[in-house]
C-alpha cells in the first residue's frame, strides 16, 4: 500500500505540472508574452512545481529533511542525470548567453545554501532572503530576454509560440488547466511525502536520504521529460536552460518558501552539509569547464555525469546500510575517480584554449 501511494503520488505530480505548464504557456502566449519568457519564467517554473509542493508540504508538517533532500537531490539529479541522458541522446550545443550568466549564479545560489545552513539550520529569515532572490531573478531574466538573439528566440519560438486563440472558451479551458493541476500537484505531494516517510520509516533509513533519491529524481521527472524531448528535437538550448534555470529556482523559490511555512525553519543536518551540499556545489562547478569549453556537451560528458550520479546514489545506499566495502568505495573515488576527472577537464580545456588561440592568431 505504501509503494502504491508512492507512485500514485508521483503520477499525480507529473500530470499536475503538466497541466499546469500547458495551461500557463497557452495563457501567457494568449496575453502577448514572448515565447522566450515563456520558456524561460513559465515552463521553467512550472516544472519545478512538484519540487515547490513536496518540499513545502513536507515543510509544514515537520519533514524538514524530505524537504531539504529534495531541493538538494533534485538539483544534482538534473545537471548529472537529466544533462547527461540529454546529451548521449544529442551533444548538446551550448549556445545560450543566458546560461552562461545563469552558470555562476547557479553556483553562486549553491554556496549561499552552504553558508546559510552552517549554523544547522536555513531560518525563517533566510528564506525570505531565498525567496526575494526568485523575484529578482525572475525580473532579470525577462530584462535580459530581450537582448538574446534571434536564432536563440527562434528556437523558444517554435517551442513555446504560435497562434493562441484568445476566445472566452480557450481561456476558460486553460484556467482550468492550471487549476486542475495545482489540484494533482497538492494531493500528489501529500501521498509522495506520506509514501516516503512511510518508506524511510520500514527501511530504517533517514528521511534525508529518501529525499535526495527518490523524492528528488520523482519530482524531477518534468525536467526529465522537457530536456530529452527539447534534445529530439534539436532544441538544445531549451534543454540546457530547463536544467540551469531550474536548479536556481529550486534553491530561491522552493527551499526560501518552504523554510517560511515551516515551523522552525528548515534544519540541515551534519551529514548534508559534510557531504550532500558540498556534491551540490561540486556538480554546479562541473558545469563551468563543460559548458564554456567548445560550448558543447559531448556524449563522453554525458557518460561522466550518468557516471558521477551512479556512483553518488551508489554512495548513499551504502552509507544507509553502514555496508562494509562503503570505505574502500569512498577512498577510490576520492583518490582515484576524483583526480582522473579533474585531470581530463584540465587537458580539454587547454586543447580548447590552444585551439581558440590558434584560430585566433591565423
Amino acid at each position: 500500500m505504501t509503494l502504491l501511494l508512492l507512485v500514485l503520488g508521483l503520477l499525480l505530480l507529473v500530470a499536475g505540472a503538466e497541466g499546469l505548464v500547458r495551461g500557463g504557456s497557452k495563457l501567457a502566449a494568449a496575453a502577448g508574452i514572448s515565447p522566450l519568457v515563456i520558456g524561460l519564467t513559465v515552463v521553467a517554473y512550472g516544472t519545478s512545481m512538484p519540487e515547490m509542493v513536496v518540499s513545502v508540504t513536507a515543510g509544514f508538517t515537520g519533514q524538514v529533511d524530505i524537504a531539504l533532500g529534495n531541493v538538494v537531490g533534485s538539483n544534482i539529479f538534473n545537471v548529472l542525470f537529466i544533462l547527461g541522458i540529454s546529451a548521449l541522446i544529442v551533444p548538446l550545443v551550448v549556445s545560450q548567453q543566458l546560461v552562461r550568466r545563469d552558470v555562476p549564479l547557479m553556483i553562486a545560489v549553491s554556496i549561499v545554501t552552504l553558508l546559510l545552513g552552517l549554523d544547522g539550520k536555513i531560518s525563517r529569515l533566510d528564506g525570505l532572503f531565498l525567496s526575494a532572490g526568485v523575484i529578482a531573478y525572475t525580473a532579470f531574466v525577462i530584462h535580459h530576454s530581450r537582448k538574446e538573439n534571434k536564432n536563440l528566440q527562434d528556437e523558444y519560438a517554435r517551442a513555446y509560440g504560435g497562434t493562441q486563440e484568445t476566445s472566452l472558451q480557450s481561456w476558460m479551458i486553460n484556467t482550468a488547466f492550471i487549476v486542475g493541476g495545482l489540484g494533482l500537484l497538492v494531493l500528489g505531494s501529500r501521498w509522495l511525502v506520506e509514501g516516503a516517510v512511510s518508506i524511510a520509516q520500514s527501511l530504517g533509513v533517514s528521511e534525508l536520504v529518501i529525499g535526495l533519491t527518490i523524492v528528488a529524481a520523482g519530482t524531477s521527472l518534468p525536467e526529465v521529460a522537457t530536456s530529452i524531448i527539447a534534445s529530439i528535437r534539436g532544441e538544445r538550448d531549451i534543454a540546457v536552460g530547463n536544467v540551469v534555470g531550474s536548479n536556481i529556482f529550486n534553491i530561491l523559490g522552493v527551499l526560501g518558501l518552504s523554510s517560511i511555512v515551516a515551523p522552525d525553519g528548515i534544519h540541515v543536518s551534519p551529514a548534508a552539509l559534510r557531504f550532500d551540499i558540498p556534491v551540490m556545489i561540486a556538480v554546479a562547478v562541473a558545469c563551468l569547464p563543460i559548458f564554456f569549453t567548445g560550448n558543447v556537451i559531448a556524449r563522453w560528458e554525458g557518460t561522466l555525469f550518468l557516471g558521477y550520479y551512479a556512483a553518488y546514489t551508489l554512495y548513499l545506499v551504502l552509507a544507509a546500510a553502514q555496508h562494509a566495502a562503503l570505505p574502500a568505495f569512498s577512498l577510490a573515488m576520492i583518490w582515484f575517480v576524483m583526480p582522473l576527472t579533474v585531470l581530463t577537464l584540465v587537458v580539454v580545456t587547454v586543447r580548447v584554449i590552444r585551439t581558440r588561440g590558434r584560430d585566433t592568431v591565423s
